[in-house]
């Protein structure tokens, strides 16, 4: 058995019930190392744990594959759900290059996105239509990325932005919020979470021309609002539209 299992956000108390079993039920468990930290260590006790550092997704999803194929009970844990910026979809390329793949029973155990713990935490910034966009060119060109953060601005959707700064990246993020701020006006409310639900938890409501990026880092998600959205008792609020239709006074 292969699983991909998303870990949440962090923090075990947002975990699902079937994360945790399928973890507990596992003999061999891969990951990156900073999400193997993640996990108490009796969870992991008893079992045989193969971890990578950065940009050794490729190399750790083999590993997985490999037990698995030898008939191994394999979880593979991601951060998030496995399914967005994670591994699930890297591990089914693997898998669809094998000719013993259909031997191999695969499942993927959703998880808790980042932007759904950070926009719980500001309130309910994406109430509306919402893109997700990461600013890391690692493996999507920039020129595309910039194309889609202009779109999505262009639209008015509520913007998710994943990996928003790194060492080596630490102008990008003053690119997007340059292309962004064409379409959205300077007083646009911006949710910027560091380490939803960890250790470290960092919760700020910004505008978006005053947007601090010393702030910010690759463990943040900021969440851009529509022309709509507000703030409203320290939480960011964009209305679906009952407003418009019902009466939502006493």
């Amino acid at each position: 058995m292969l699983s991909v299992v998303g870990l949440g956000p962090g923090s075990k108390e947002l975990m699902t019930v079937r994360a945790v079993e399928t973890i507990e039920q596992a003999e061999v468990v891969v990951g990156y190392t900073g999400y193997i930290d993640l996990i108490s260590k009796a969870m992991l006790e008893g079992k045989e744990v193969l971890s990578t550092g950065m940009r050794g997704e490729v190399e750790r999803c083999k590993l997985a594959v490999e037990r698995a194929a030898a008939g191994k009970n394999v979880v593979v844990v991601c951060s998030g759900d496995p399914g967005i910026y994670a591994m699930a979809g890297l591990v089914m390329e693997i898998l669809e290059k094998r000719d013993d793949a259909k031997d191999i029973e695969f499942e993927i155990v959703p998880g808790v996105p980042a932007f759904c713990a950070a926009a719980a935490l500001l309130g309910a910034p994406l109430m509306h239509d919402f893109a997700s966009i990461s600013l890391s060119d690692l493996l999507t060109p920039w020129e595309v990325i910039e194309k889609r953060l202009a779109a999505a601005a262009d639209a008015d959707f509520v913007i998710a932005i994943y990996n928003p700064k790194s060492r080596k990246r630490s102008g990008h993020l003053r690119k997007a919020l340059d292309i962004v701020s064409r379409f959205k006006k300077d007083d646009t409310f911006v949710g910027i979470v560091n380490k939803a639900d960890r250790e470290g938890q960092n919760v700020i409501i910004s505008k978006l021309g005053e947007v601090d990026e010393d702030k910010i880092d690759m463990q943040t998600v900021l969440l851009i609002g529509n022309n709509s959205t507000r703030k409203w008792n320290d939480k960011m609020i964009t209305p679906r539209g009952y407003a418009a239709k019902y009466d939502l006074d006493d």
